[in-house]
C-alpha cells in the first residue's frame, strides 16, 4: 500500500473528526500517528482531499468547484494515459494512485460515468452506453494535463 494513499486516507479521517486549524497542526497529527511529512507535504495532502480552509480550520468541502480542482490535479499528477474502449475507459497511473483518481473521478460526477474500479495501478471507468467510453476520456483528457 501507498505510504502517501494511507496518510491520505488519515488526513480525510483527522479532518472529519478533529479541529485542524494550520498545516503545521496536521503535520503534528500525522507525527503522532507515524506519518513524518513537511509542511509543504501537508498542504499537498490538504489539496488532494479537497479540504478547504474556513474560520474553524481545514474542513472537507463538498463543494462542486472544488471536486473540479481535485479531479484536474489527479489526472495532471497520476493519469498516465487514457483509454477508451466501447463503453469502458481504461487509465493507467503509478502503483499505488489508482484509488485516489478513482475517488477524485467519483467525487467529481463526470457525465457518464456509471462507476469506477481501481486496482493498483489502473482505474477501469464504465460509462453509460448514451456517453461511451470515447466521450468521457475526452472529458478527462480536457480537465487534464493530457489534453
Amino acid at each position: 500500500m501507498s505510504t502517501t494513499a494511507a496518510r491520505r486516507r488519515l488526513v480525510r479521517s483527522l479532518l472529519a473528526d478533529t479541529r485542524v486549524e494550520s498545516q503545521q497542526a496536521l503535520v503534528d497529527l500525522l507525527a503522532e500517528h507515524g506519518h513524518a511529512i513537511t509542511q509543504a507535504t501537508a498542504s499537498r495532502d490538504l489539496q488532494a482531499v479537497g479540504a478547504v480552509k474556513n474560520g474553524d480550520g481545514y474542513v472537507i468541502s463538498d463543494d462542486r468547484h472544488l471536486h473540479a480542482t481535485a479531479l484536474a490535479e489527479a489526472i495532471d499528477g497520476f493519469a498516465e494515459s487514457i483509454i477508451a474502449s466501447g463503453n469502458l475507459v481504461v487509465v493507467q497511473t503509478p502503483p499505488g494512485a489508482a484509488h485516489l483518481l478513482a475517488a477524485a473521478i467519483d467525487a467529481s460526477e463526470v457525465d457518464g460515468v456509471i462507476g469506477t474500479v481501481a486496482g493498483d495501478d489502473t482505474v477501469l471507468i464504465v460509462a453509460s452506453e448514451r456517453v461511451g467510453g470515447a466521450r468521457v476520456a475526452r472529458e478527462l483528457e480536457r480537465r487534464g494535463a493530457l489534453r
